[in-house]
């Protein structure tokens, strides 16, 4: 059984979904004329605009859902990993793909409000329903749906699960049955209180779990401050083979930095349109930017600071493909969370592994949140009415694969998850690449308004968008409250 899903996970981590994921972002980066560089300054300033209505969330509420899933396991065990395995170029490759992923997530997040509909009376929006009305592909997006439910309700939330589990057994001696139990029902009494109340935990928790962990990673690098120019050399050089130490894993440096870039950041998933879509702005263009800002945050911050924390201290182990070890600076240490606990204990003996423990607990934690809410949105799609048995059956079968997945090997978690997040980006890239004329023309419309000294209003009639049917009523388009 294990062989055969590592046999899967290679046939969809292939080479081809690797150069599907960089060629998109190169592609979305040009037609949008690198908006990820030219509109940053209103990203920042869209980001606290709007208020909640009675449908939707305001757009910092949309964002933190985003950053939610964006931030997670993937920030600290997932760089620690890409490092020990592709070694510290794969940190510029992650760098890269958060670069042009950040113009794939403007495409998706906006193509998740321009095709968004009211259910339940909530907004509710994604890759299914935008493949539905923008490519008419109904088959399509069932087999989007259906894959996303399987892999945000049972393929990963393992990963965060397991993560925390053995963060705290290895921090605090928690048994992690214990700590599966605890999550599991915290868990409970959160996504039993619908999408508001995942909304206003995220306002909440997610600026203060970054805050926490950039805290500390800005205090590390303070005391490092004069290796910076040697730990970007070395990543550098690394990254395209100059550096003779690494020239082994050149070709791992690219693979793992992509891999564990798209799992981290989730830009072009498919992952962050169903927080976007549930945002309530004047124009989806809006919404877009603060979703590509999110994957800046992400990547550029949280997985920055982790990499520079693990490469300023040398706290790490570069695996040889051919066996045994390329570096070996930390020795009986295994990758994955450890090497951020060391590079903490390097500079505050004894408080690394209570300190990613609990990052790890928040990051992770809050990731699993927004799977649920990911994971309903494709259930209220695949049925027009949601039934409450059918809410409380993904529930409850989310909650068991959480707790299981706090129990079992961190290997076969890792796995699964991977091959969940794989077919998730395979199906939602080439729906974007279909579907990216609408997205564009959002973005060419939001910015005439701006020239204009307008405060947008998308109005899909005159941009020749069909199926847009929440923005076609005159009474829907309504300009969005200034906070």
């Amino acid at each position: 059984m294990e062989n055969l899903i590592n046999a899967i996970n290679d046939i969809v981590w292939s080479n081809a979904l690797i150069v599907l994921c960089l060629g998109a972002g190169i592609y979305f980066s040009i037609r949008t004329r690198f908006l990820q560089l030219r509109l940053f300054p209103d990203m920042l300033r869209l980001l606290f605009k709007g208020e909640s209505s009675d449908k939707g969330v305001s757009s910092f509420q949309a964002f933190s859902m985003a950053i939610a899933g964006r931030v997670g396991t993937g920030n600290i065990a997932g760089v620690a990993t890409a490092i020990a395995m592709g070694g510290p170029g794969a940190v510029f490759w992650m760098w890269v793909i958060a670069f042009l992923g950040s113009a794939s997530a403007f495409i998706e997040a906006t193509l998740g409000q321009i095709f968004k509909q009211v259910q339940d009376g909530q907004y509710r929006g994604g890759p299914a329903y935008y493949i539905e009305k923008g490519l008419g592909m109904k088959w399509y997006a069932v087999v989007f749906a259906l894959a996303t439910i399987i892999s945000m309700a049972f393929l990963l939330p393992g990963v965060q699960s397991n993560s925390i589990a053995t963060s705290m057994y290895a921090a605090f001696n928690i048994p992690v049955g214990i700590t599966g139990g605890a999550i599991t029902v915290l868990l409970a009494l959160i996504i039993f209180g619908g999408v508001r109340r995942i909304g206003r935990v995220a306002e909440i928790a997610v600026p203060f779990m970054a805050g926490a962990y950039l805290l500390m990673t800005f205090v590390i690098i303070g005391l490092n401050i004069t290796e910076v120019p040697a730990v970007l050399s070395l990543i550098i050089k690394s990254a395209f083979n100059i550096e003779p130490a690494f020239a082994g894993v050149f070709g791992m440096a690219i693979s793992w930095g992509v891999k564990r870039g798209i799992y981290s950041n989730e830009a072009g998933q498919g992952t962050a349109p169903h927080a976007a879509a549930a945002a309530e702005v004047s124009h989806p263009a809006k919404q877009g930017l603060v979703q590509a800002f999110s994957v800046y945050v992400d990547t550029m911050l949280v997985c920055t600071a982790t990499a520079f924390m693990i490469l300023f201290t040398g706290q790490y182990n570069v695996i040889n493909p051919d066996g045994g070890f390329i570096v070996e600076n930390a020795p009986g240490i295994a990758f994955g969370p450890a090497f951020t606990q060391q590079a903490v204990n390097t500079h505050f003996p004894s408080l690394g592994g209570g300190f990613v423990a609990i990052s790890l607990l928040l990051f992770a934690f809050t990731t699993i949140m927004a799977y649920y809410y990911i994971a309903e949105t494709n259930l209220s799609y695949l049925s027009a009415k949601t039934s409450k048995g059918l809410l409380w059956a993904l529930r409850v079968l989310m909650l068991a694969a959480t707790f299981y997945g706090s129990v079992k090997t961190a290997e076969a978690a890792w796995v699964l998850g991977d091959i969940g997040v794989g077919i998730m980006a395979w199906l939602n890239m080439v729906a974007m690449l279909l579907l990216s004329k609408p997205a564009l023309a959002a973005l060419k419309d939001y910015e005439k308004q701006v020239k204009a000294g307008l405060d947008p209003v998308f109005s899909p009639i005159h941009l020749n968008i069909k199926n847009a049917s929440e923005w076609e009523k005159p009474e829907e388009i309504k300009k969005e409250v200034i906070a």
